[in-house]
């Protein structure tokens, strides 16, 4: 179902239909605030688990703790999900929560212009142009991919796609394949194709840490008493919540006694699977665990272990028509290539123009200094609050408790703005300011920053922009409540 378009202005416009714009929408109608339409440029509901179907495709935080807390599921089939059942829980939560006549699919946002005379934004859509007095942005950053920058890539002429763009309709069965990449979607893409191909060849970069996943099947007697007990799952989630947590109140996100024990855990995992010592120190990492995105799985190593499956540590020179050629000579024939090459952080915020006041533009904005006051709002950007935005991303806990967070800062803000004679709501520069300067220090001695390697989290000049140097529940304290002092309202 689509929403009409409307003629009169929204309360708020909600960009983006994952989990971030879904529990967005849900706050909203709970606590009476509209009108509001949800766009997503998508055809159907689940933002990244919608647009990510690659075989494998799975989340890394287990079920119970891997939703909202206001929507509640009591029969997930794992301990760990994986994308279908992900989907279909936020196609049932919409429609559970009265979001579907709310919902307009297949319409993306084009650009938006903050009118100060107004004190509207003004949106262009795939349909048509809207106006909010208010725009929650809950586009994420997993949904644009990065192509890798190897010569010759666009000269092959088998299949070629990235595992964000899964092609179902290329047969693999037989076929020699080519997988670029050791992040999270390689080591759950790789299993599950090995044992179709004739042969495979992962062409690895760095090695990944890689934890033990110990995933299972939830029994239907679990599941039963998590129906009939909602207390008891409430104490299963948090269990998992604080599970998580102490990693970071341990200092898990600094390099401490626990990074050493945490690698300890992840070399006797690569011991115990892989027995042959020239492809073990191949999968042993050289930087500090944490450094880079920490993998947890248990099929991984055995599926490099199989006898059509190479593991290649070279530079490839060239991608040609029909393979790869590496630095050293040696040539692979693939007849598909596979770009396990993650996304491009920058994300929707590089490719959408946001102009707020003096029609001044994020993007540009962003190239003096990445940031928003924690993570949600944007000085000279009045009546815009961004979920998941820079440094509120984690590398220990579940990504759903720090959007529920935002949510909460958000709805605070829209519930300002439905009092009579308030117009904007901008944060304070010097808010802003403090809050980033807090964040760089924090992060100035981080495990990303001193744990001997280069990610995504850290932007060209060395700068964490991705990340939050915290606990959640440090976070929560300080960003779950508007306070009215760090914004200017008119």
């Amino acid at each position: 179902m689509s929403a009409p378009l409307p003629a009169e202005p929204l309360a708020v416009l909600i960009v983006g239909a994952g989990f971030s714009g879904l529990a967005m929408g849900i706050r909203c109608r709970q606590a009476g605030i509209g009108p509001f339409l949800i766009l997503d440029k998508g055809e159907g509901i689940g933002g990244t688990w919608h647009e990510n179907t690659y075989p494998g495709a799975a989340c890394d935080i287990p079920s119970h703790l891997y939703s909202l807390s206001f929507a509640p599921k009591a029969d997930w089939s794992r301990l760990y999900p994986r994308q279908p059942e992900i989907a279909a829980y936020l196609r049932e939560t919409a429609e559970r929560h009265g979001l579907m006549p709310h919902l307009r699919l297949g319409s993306g946002l084009l650009s938006l212009r903050w009118d100060e005379a107004a004190s509207l934004w003004r949106a262009e859509t795939g349909v048509g142009p809207l106006s909010a007095r208010a725009v929650v942005s809950g586009m994420g950053g997993l949904h644009h991919p990065a192509r890798p920058k190897v010569p010759g890539l666009d000269d092959f002429a088998g299949p070629m796609f990235h595992t964000a763009a899964w092609d179902h309709g290329v047969p693999l069965a037989g076929k020699r394949i080519g997988v670029i990449g050791t992040g999270a979607s390689a080591v759950q893409v790789l299993p599950e194709i090995a044992p179709l191909a004739e042969r495979l060849v992962l062409f690895q970069r760095t090695p990944p840490w890689v934890m033990p996943r110990r995933d299972r099947p939830m029994s239907e007697r679990e599941q039963s008493a998590f129906a009939k007990r909602p207390l008891r799952r409430w104490l299963f989630r948090q269990r998992l919540f604080w599970t998580h947590e102490l990693r970071a109140l341990l200092g898990f996100t600094k390099v401490s006694a626990l990074t050493g024990q945490a690698e300890a855990i992840a070399r006797r995992h690569l011991a115990r699977a892989v027995k042959d010592e020239a492809l073990r120190a191949k999968l042993t990492p050289g930087y500090r665990l944490g450094c880079k995105r920490v993998l947890v799985s248990d099929d991984y190593y055995p599926a490099l272990q199989r006898p059509n499956v190479t593991v290649e540590t070279g530079a490839i020179e060239r991608i040609t028509a029909s393979g790869a050629t590496m630095a050293d000579g040696t040539e692979h024939g693939l007849d598909v290539l596979i770009l396990a090459t993650g996304f491009d952080m920058a994300g929707s915020y590089a490719r959408v123009p946001i102009l707020g006041r003096d029609g001044r533009s994020l993007a540009e904005t962003w190239r003096a200094r990445s940031g928003a006051f924690q993570g949600i709002t944007v000085s000279g950007f009045p009546n815009l609050f961004l979920l998941m935005g820079p440094n509120t991303g984690l590398g220990h806990n579940s990504m759903i408790a720090m959007i529920e967070t935002q949510v909460e800062h958000a709805l605070g803000g829209l519930r300002l703005l439905s009092r009579p004679g308030v117009r904007a709501l901008d944060v304070r520069p010097e808010a802003q300011v403090r809050f980033l300067d807090a964040v760089e220090a924090a992060s100035r001695d981080s495990i990303w920053t001193t744990g001997g390697c280069r990610s995504w989290y850290l932007d060209a000049a060395g700068r964490n922009t991705a990340l939050w140097p915290g606990s959640v529940i440090a976070y929560r304290r300080g960003a779950r409540r508007l306070r009215r002092r760090d914004y200017r309202i008119s």
